[in-house]
């Protein structure tokens, strides 16, 4: 059975940074891309940041551009989104998702990952 377990999150203060760790486990995403998503109460999942299989394509969503650093442990067969300049307006739940698909660049769409972690909670207040 494969699982996305994140952990890291929590309360973070504005202008400060965190970083989420995201394990997989029930199989490898050596080759695929995988992502972190965000969900803020009352609105859509967005895409944040995300590699392809090979790391070679990474991309953060303009939101967090400069700020948002994706990032992934292939031997542990984990993720990182290492957050700084935190700001108000990043509180949310942050997923982890991890794509089937050998994409060559980061696909930003949530239908392209086939698997999510449960996420955890990121709040910065203001």
């Amino acid at each position: 059975q494969v699982k996305l377990v994140e952990s890291g999150g929590g309360l973070g203060q504005a202008g400060g940074s965190l970083r989420l760790s995201c394990a997989a486990s029930g199989r490898t995403f050596s080759n695929n891309a995988m992502g972190w998503f965000r969900q803020a109460p009352g609105q859509e999942r967005e895409f944040v940041a995300g590699m392809s299989g090979s790391g070679a394509s990474t991309y953060s969503a303009d939101s967090v551009k400069g700020r948002f650093t994706a990032s992934r442990d292939y031997a542990k067969n984990t993720v990182y989104l290492q957050m700084n300049s935190l700001k108000p307006d990043d509180t949310a739940v942050y997923y982890c998702a991890a794509s089937s698909g050998g994409y060559t660049t980061t696909p930003v769409w949530a239908g392209a990952y086939n698997y999510w972690g449960q996420g955890t909670q990121v709040t910065v207040p203001s």
